[in-house]
């Protein structure tokens, strides 16, 4: 793995700890839906593993969150890292 690709992850697993501390207002969407009435009327068709953004049975919401934030990067990072290795087209030497 490239060393600037090991930075970015440890910055962004930093973030991710970090993530307790950001605004708790509602994003964009989230807020136009609760101005305009139908945030109840919302549909969720997947059980999300994490709801909330928060890891489930956890009693201190510092960790739940950061722990969220934390695995969430590590999915993402793995999914993208192998994603970009087995499409990455090698080049002629």
């Amino acid at each position: 793995m490239p060393k600037w690709i090991a930075v970015m992850l440890l910055v962004s697993l930093v973030i991710a700890l970090l993530s307790p501390f950001a605004s708790p207002n509602p994003d964009g969407l989230e807020r136009v839906a609760k101005d305009k009435g139908f945030i109840n009327k919302a549909l969720s068709y997947l059980k999300s593993p994490m709801p909330n953004y928060v890891l489930p049975g956890m009693s201190n919401s510092f960790l739940a969150t950061s722990g969220a934030g934390i695995i969430g990067t590590l999915i993402t990072f793995a999914a993208a890292y192998y994603l970009g290795r087995i499409f990455l087209v090698k080049k002629a030497r």
